[in-house]
C-alpha cells in the first residue's frame, strides 16, 4: 500500500479544510490534509469568531460600487479599494459591479442564508457531541446604530432582507439597546438584536476541529506548501509539496485566498480576490459587551469571551500586499471608542491580519470541478468560513459520497464560473 495516497487529499488546513476532513472522516473515508503552515494559521485565526446568519445579505447592492470608488480617497474607510492598477482585481472589480443590483442580491442573499442558518445548527452540535473546547456562545448579536439615518438604512437593506429570508430580528429603541449593552456610551438610536446568532473562539475552534480530525484517524501534514501538481487522464494524479508527493482518489481545494494562485496551476481560473481584513485582541476590559457587537457606523465588530477581547473587521481590496496597515488598526480603535464605554482591554495581546477569500459573487465556490474529474473546490468563503465551515464540511463529504444533501448544492456550483 501506498503509505501517501488517500482516499481524500484536501488542500488547505483552515477552517473550511478542517470541517470537511472531520465529515469525511466521519463518512468512513481517508484523509491527509495539507497545511503550508499550522491548522488554522490563515483567516481561520484572527476573525471575531461570530457564527452569523444575520450576514445573509451580500455586500453588492446598488450604490456600493461607488461607495468603494469613493473609497480610494480615504485609507481608514470601512470598505477600501486600493487604487494600485492590477489587472487580476480590476477584472475581480468589473465582475462584482456587474452583480450591484437588486436580482443579484436576493440570489446571493438566498444562497447564503441557506448554508448559514444549516452551519448554525451542526456548530452548535459540534460543539456538544464533540466535545470542542471553544468558548462557543449561542447568545445572539447586536447591530448598534448611532445616527437615524443610519438606523433607516440597517432598516431597510438589512432587516428588511433577513425578513424576506425568515431569519429572526428584533428591532430595539436607542434606550433598549443601551439597557441591553451597558457597555454602551450614551446616545444610540437604535439597534437590531439577531437572536440566532452565536460566537465563538475561532482558533480555539480550529484547534479542536484538528484534535478531532487526528482522533479519528486523519493525517495533517504541517509546513506542506504545494509547489506543483501532476494530472494524468484528466485527473488530479499527485501533489508535490515540501514535505513530499502526495496522491488521492479524490481532492479538495480549500485554499483559501491562495486558492487562485495554486488553481493556475490546474488551469482554473479562480474568480477570487483576497479581502484583508485586521483584527486587535486584548485582555478583558472591565465592562465588555454581553453580546457579539457591530458598531455599524464605523464597520467594527467586538467580542468578548472568557479569555479575551478582539476589535475587529474592515474589509481592503490591495491584493497581496502582506503587512499590517496601521491607518486600518486607528480606524478600529476610533471605531471602538466612538462606541464603547472601555473599547481597549488593559493589555493589547495581537494584532492581526488576514486575507478573506471573496468571490466575485459573494457566493462560497462548493462542488466538483468540470476540468478536473476528481477535484472537489471548497472556497470563497469570503468573511464568512467560520459561520459556513460545518454545512460546508457536511456538503463535500455528501457531494464525494454521491449522498443526497442537506442544502441545494446547486447555487454553489464551481460550474457557475466554468470551473
Amino acid at each position: 500500500m501506498d503509505a501517501s495516497r488517500s482516499d481524500v487529499l484536501i488542500l488547505g488546513g483552515g477552517v473550511i479544510g478542517l470541517a470537511c476532513a472531520f465529515y469525511l472522516l466521519k463518512a468512513g473515508a481517508s484523509v491527509r490534509v495539507l497545511e503550508q503552515g499550522t491548522p488554522g494559521c490563515g483567516s481561520s485565526h484572527g476573525n471575531c469568531g461570530t457564527i452569523t446568519p444575520s450576514h445573509a445579505a451580500p455586500l453588492a447592492m446598488p450604490g456600493v460600487l461607488g461607495e468603494a470608488l469613493r473609497s480610494v480617497f480615504r485609507a481608514d474607510a470601512p470598505l477600501y479599494l486600493n487604487p494600485r492598477p492590477e489587472w487580476d482585481r480590476l477584472r475581480w472589480l468589473l465582475g462584482f459591479a456587474r452583480r450591484c443590483n437588486w436580482r443579484d442580491f436576493q440570489h446571493a442573499a438566498e444562497a447564503r442564508s441557506a448554508i448559514l442558518q444549516r452551519s448554525r445548527r451542526l456548530i452548535e452540535a459540534l460543539v456538544h457531541e464533540e466535545g470542542l473546547d471553544c468558548e462557543f456562545v449561542s447568545g445572539g448579536g447586536l447591530y448598534v446604530y448611532r445616527t437615524q439615518s443610519a438606523l433607516a438604512a440597517g432598516e431597510l437593506h438589512h432587516a428588511a432582507v433577513l425578513d424576506r429570508l425568515g431569519i429572526e430580528v428584533q428591532r430595539l429603541r436607542g434606550d433598549e439597546v443601551e439597557a441591553l449593552e451597558p457597555a454602551l456610551k450614551p446616545g444610540v438610536a437604535g439597534g437590531l438584536f439577531h437572536p440566532g446568532d452565536a460566537q465563538l473562539r475561532p482558533d480555539r475552534y480550529v484547534a479542536e476541529l484538528a484534535r478531532r480530525v487526528r482522533e479519528l484517524g486523519g493525517v495533517i501534514e504541517c509546513g506542506a506548501q504545494i509547489d506543483d501538481f501532476g494530472t494524468q487522464g484528466g485527473q488530479v494524479d499527485v501533489v508535490r509539496t515540501t514535505r513530499g508527493v502526495f496522491r488521492g482518489e479524490r481532492v479538495v481545494m480549500a485554499l483559501g485566498a491562495w486558492s487562485p494562485l495554486l488553481g493556475r496551476m490546474l488551469d482554473l481560473r479562480l474568480p477570487m480576490q483576497p479581502g484583508k481584513g485586521y483584527s486587535l485582541t486584548y485582555t478583558r476590559p472591565t465592562r465588555v459587551p454581553r453580546h457579539a457587537l457591530v458598531l455599524s457606523e464605523a464597520k467594527v465588530c467586538v467580542t468578548t469571551w472568557g479569555s479575551g477581547y478582539r476589535l475587529g473587521s474592515t474589509m481592503e481590496f490591495s491584493g497581496y500586499a502582506e503587512g499590517l496597515n496601521r491607518t486600518r488598526l486607528d480606524a478600529l480603535r476610533r471605531g471602538a471608542a466612538a462606541g464603547l464605554r472601555e473599547p481597549e482591554g488593559p493589555q493589547l495581546l495581537e494584532e492581526w491580519w488576514g486575507w478573506r477569500p471573496m468571490s466575485m459573487d459573494e457566493i462560497p465556490i462548493i462542488g466538483p470541478s468540470k476540468r478536473w474529474s476528481n477535484l472537489t473546490l471548497a472556497t470563497a468563503h469570503g468573511m464568512l468560513g467560520v459561520s459556513m465551515s460545518a454545512a460546508t464540511g457536511e456538503l463535500v463529504a455528501s457531494l464525494l459520497g454521491s449522498a443526497a444533501t442537506n442544502i441545494d448544492p446547486a447555487p454553489y456550483a464551481p460550474t457557475r464560473f466554468g470551473l
